[in-house]
């Protein structure tokens, strides 16, 4: 990976870590050299991943459990984070849900939870994670997108929402952050927001 590319020096936080995409995307990070803080509610299945990126010995990894889902939370998450490698310079929001409902079987709070973690969370998230990226000078966050955020799927509505919606913030959180002067200057390797 880092013929490819190097990361060492980043510290990538790493949402939905325990499995699937987040777990390839903190395995991936760490071996092009990046320090990865691996965060799940899933204690025992994060910390097996963290044990295999440590025993890879490239990028070291660390744990946090926590429910994103609990938006006052999610400050002291990117703290803890933190606290182990120093602010992160990489935000991967790979944590979501798809519940597969029938339209009359969504309810209010399953309409809620996919919203909440799929949309809310990345944002609240990844401001979060601004100040510190903006005193390291540098940044990327990276939303995980969907084939359902352009097309609809069955069983999916609320599904499709938070993903159309995560494309478009996105794109507005790239309007809000790209454009601060301190991560213009000639020294500095800039900021992005990714879909």
């Amino acid at each position: 990976m880092n013929q490819l590319f190097d990361l060492t020096g980043n510290v990538a936080l790493c949402t939905g870590a325990a499995s699937g995409i987040g777990q390839r995307m903190g395995w991936a990070l760490s071996q092009a050299g990046a320090d990865v803080v691996l965060v799940d509610r899933q204690e025992d299945a994060l910390g097996r991943a963290a044990d295999a990126i440590n025993a890879a010995g490239k990028g070291k990894a660390t744990c946090v459990t926590a429910d994103l889902l609990d938006r006052e939370g999610l400050v002291d998450v990117v703290a803890e984070a933190t606290g182990h490698f120093g602010a992160p310079t990489i935000l991967t929001n790979a944590a979501g849900v798809n519940l597969r409902q029938p339209p009359d079987e969504v309810t209010s709070e399953t309409w809620d939870i996919t919203l909440n973690i799929n949309l809310a969370t990345p944002f609240f998230l990844a401001r979060a994670c601004v100040p510190g990226m903006l005193e390291k000078g540098r940044g990327k966050i990276i939303n995980i997108a969907s084939l359902q955020s352009y097309r609809a799927f069955a069983n999916s509505i609320p599904y499709g929402a938070s993903k159309g919606g995560i494309v478009q913030v996105t794109r507005a959180m790239a309007e809000a952050w790209s454009g601060q002067a301190s991560w213009q200057t000639p020294s500095r390797r800039g900021f992005s927001v990714l879909p």
